[in-house]
């Protein structure tokens, strides 16, 4: 039997597969953590960008939704693709229907790489969406989310609503970026802008294709 005061042969090992553990965990994430430095970090333009960046980023938070049709579901699941967001009641005001609009013309203006980046629309209530509204979605993740659960992971610029903005969440599901209130055409090019740094920076570790 050991004797009680020496130390237990196991020990070693225990350590050394938590340090394997951590150094394979390392390997997996540094092509994310390398995109993100080269964006923020090293590339003169990525510290010129158009959106606001969100610091510290914050996860997409496990909010149940429903379609339009009533299936259930949670706001997790869009994980795995860049995800331009805009939020409104299912009336879709003036400047939702605009929102509507620079979400579709930001992603086909990608080219190629707009498969990579889903347009989402998530509405606070219960209203019935215009039928007229319908072929525009018809590429579109719509989605109805309880708006105080969306409030506290969302959050607009001082002084402006959460309607006013196009938010972006990357492939992680990390809300990383809020495009300003009340976008134009003007806006919308310098937003492609930061789209297309983005996908660049991130094109060793993201695919398109959830």
């Amino acid at each position: 039997m050991p004797m009680l005061d020496q130390p237990s042969p196991r020990a070693p090992s225990t350590a050394a597969g938590r340090w394997k553990m951590l150094a394979v965990l390392l390997v997996c994430a540094s092509p994310v953590i390398a995109s993100y430095f080269t964006y923020y970090v090293i590339r003169p333009e990525g510290r010129r960008n158009f959106g606001e960046l969100i610091n510290p980023q914050r996860p997409l938070p496990a909010l149940a939704t429903r379609t339009l049709d009533g299936q259930a579901g949670e706001l997790t699941g869009l994980k795995g693709q860049w995800l331009l967001l805009s939020v409104s009641d299912g009336a879709c005001d003036a400047r939702c229907e605009s929102n509507l609009y620079f979400q579709r013309q930001l992603r086909e203006s990608l080219g190629r790489e707009k498969d990579r980046l889903d347009r989402v629309w998530l509405v606070e209530d219960e209203a019935v969406v215009a039928d007229a509204l319908l072929p525009a979605l018809a590429a579109s993740t719509v989605l109805r989310v309880a708006p105080a659960a969306l409030a506290q992971w969302l959050v607009p610029a001082p002084g402006q609503r959460l309607q006013d903005h196009l938010y972006l969440v990357d492939p992680l599901g990390n809300w990383m970026m809020r495009f300003p209130a009340n976008m134009d055409g003007p806006a919308a090019a310098k937003a492609k802008r930061d789209l297309e740094r983005l996908l660049r920076a991130s094109n060793s570790w993201d695919k398109d294709g959830r």
